[in-house]
């Protein structure tokens, strides 16, 4: 009678060692016997956890099935739940805790072992992987999943020789396959033996000479011991057999390339890109990879010709039409790779650089009312993006719509771009724009923001000079900037002309007529605000009827002012 009341008060300790913990040790888990007062509260407790954990309230969860171990230390299910939270919560080292604990208890529960696995193949742990795999085999002996998962374990291990005789084992419980060839030509590879691997696929094309897998196999054997003349003879072969397989197609292409026969690759990869079963994004990758060979005419040809075919077999995929807009940029057929990019957007709007290419085609062209249609189009898909304000924003300039074009703008330099070119841009259009506001402060503090992003941008340096000489101002630093213009880009007209009207104005006419005349070699249209400006320079050197010669040819170039009037009019320099 002593005897039995003592045991029913003692702690009862359970030893259990796990056969997938060898490496770890084993694995003590302390219980009690429990009272029926305590086995119905931690039943109770048990549920009220699976309701907060159904209701996705996760911490009272947690309180629950820990309050479980607390009544029943070797609560198996609370530990699993336990399990299964911290794993969720990025927690593996306490997850593996809890599920070891759990599979010490419940050691034929084929869920803990399971989740186990799912711990180890997510931390890497492949020793113990192995071990735990061992134990689903046992059991869940017919469940052939569990044995390639083991095989595929010894090879990531290097054990070779434990991975032979695992797949020996999957053969003759379940029969050869594909799949398991495959995996046994792996090992013999990594064993360095590709000579067995070649036996092995020439016997098994010669069962079955239909199947073009064991044609790609083989071809990739020989590939990879540098023997790519022999693929392609494989390759060819499975092309007679299959001959609109792309798999075979881009194999061959990529042999063919290997050994620079660039036409012979064109041919395999145009059939190739016809299959609408081989994925857009494989043939966008492949398009893509000629553009560092764009320099070669024929990588261009290859590439617009890919991408064609690439547009004809899937009509609706934006990346499409998206490349192949690329490849046209590339070749500077614009008008053509505008039609594209719009074709892209009309299927999918939501690809951002298409509209930032759009946009730029389209001002670059001078196309500015359709600039700021697609500007307004791209900025209601992407509110966000400096670039589309500011490329709408220099077509509101070009338009002369300058009010708008300072609100575009300003939006531009508010959002964050780490982009310098950019912000050059954006305020030094911002200058333009002010200036013919005529709200000189904001236009002059723009111009400084762009130089201080870029102090040899010349168009901005030329741009400043030239409006502050315009209103007589700080004629000394216009000069110096005007100067820096000219070194920077040499030859160009423009800046040459606003170099030589600078001088001008502050009376060096000898220096000024040496650079206007610059500028109108260099100006291949009859520009007649520089042949204007050139009669001026003239005048005030002392040649007036050579002067009045260049006004007269000024205005019959299109310069029709009342002040060019009155100089023609009363032969003399109008100020």
């Amino acid at each position: 009678m002593k005897t039995k009341l003592l045991l029913t008060f003692t702690l009862a300790i359970s030893l259990i060692e796990a056969n997938a913990q060898k490496n770890q040790g084993p694995v003590i888990v302390v219980g009690k016997v429990l009272s029926q007062k305590d086995s119905l509260q931690a039943r109770e407790i048990y549920f009220d956890g699976l309701h907060e954990k159904l209701m996705e309230n996760y911490p009272r969860a947690a309180v629950s099935f820990n309050k479980v171990l607390e009544i029943d230390p070797a609560n198996d299910a609370a530990m699993y739940e336990l399990a299964n939270m911290s794993f969720a919560q990025n927690k593996p080292t306490e997850a593996e805790r809890l599920i070891r604990n759990a599979v010490t208890v419940k050691p034929d529960n084929e869920w803990y072992w399971s989740f186990l696995a799912e711990i180890y193949k997510k931390t890497n742990n492949i020793s113990e992987l192995v071990l735990v795999l061992e134990e689903l085999i046992r059991l869940t002996p017919d469940r052939e999943e569990n044995y390639y998962d083991r095989a595929n374990a010894f090879m990531i291990l290097k054990k070779t020789d434990q991975a032979v005789t695992a797949y020996d084992e999957i053969e003759s419980r379940f029969g050869s396959s594909q799949d398991l060839s495959a995996a046994k030509q792996r090992i013999l590879l990594q064993q360095g033996k590709p000579e067995k691997v070649e036996q092995e696929l020439e016997k098994q094309i010669k069962d079955k000479p239909d199947d073009v897998r064991n044609y790609l196999y083989l071809s990739e054997v020989y590939t990879k011991s540098g023997n790519r003349e022999k693929a392609i003879e494989v390759l060819n072969k499975a092309k007679a057999v299959d001959p609109a397989n792309a798999m075979i197609r881009l194999a061959l292409a990529d042999n063919y390339k290997a050994l620079k026969q660039f036409d012979n690759t064109f041919i395999e990869l145009k059939v190739a890109f016809a299959d609408p079963i081989l994925s857009v994004d494989e043939k966008v990758r492949i398009v893509l990879s000629f553009f560092p060979m764009f320099a070669d005419f024929k990588a261009k040809a290859y590439a617009n010709e890919l991408a064609s075919i690439m547009t004809k077999t899937h009509p609706d995929e934006a990346k499409a039409f998206a490349v192949y807009g690329d490849v046209l940029f590339q070749e500077k057929k614009y008008n053509e790779a505008r039609d594209s990019y719009k074709k892209a957007l009309k299927l999918n709007d939501q690809i951002y650089q298409i509209w930032e290419q759009l946009l730029r085609i389209e001002v670059s062209q001078g196309d500015f009312q359709q600039a700021i249609t697609d500007g307004e189009a791209g900025l209601a898909v992407f509110p966000n993006q400096a670039e589309l304000y500011l490329y709408t924003g220099i077509a509101y300039t070009q338009t002369k719509k300058h009010d708008k074009a300072v609100s575009y703008l300003k939006n531009a330099a508010d959002l964050e771009t780490e982009d310098q070119e950019i912000r050059t841009q954006i305020f030094s259009t911002l200058g333009d724009s002010y200036n013919a506001l005529k709200n000189f402060k904001e236009s002059d503090r723009s111009y400084e923001k762009a130089l201080e992003i870029h102090p040899d941008n010349s168009y901005v340096l030329n741009n400043y000079a030239y409006y502050l000489s315009l209103r007589g101002e700080n004629l000394d630093k216009a000069e110096k900037m005007s100067k820096r213009s000219v070194q920077l880009d040499p030859n160009n007209a423009s800046s040459e002309d606003t170099y030589a009207w600078i001088l001008f104005k502050l009376k060096r006419y000898a220096e000024a007529k040496t650079w206007i005349e610059k500028a109108l070699r260099n100006n291949t249209a009859n520009n007649s605000t520089q042949v204007e400006h050139y009669g001026d320079i003239l005048y005030l050197l002392g040649d007036k009827d050579l002067a009045l010669q260049q006004w007269v040819k000024a205005r019959g170039a299109g310069a029709g002012s009342e002040n060019l009037n009155k100089k023609i009019n009363e032969k003399r320099y109008v100020e």
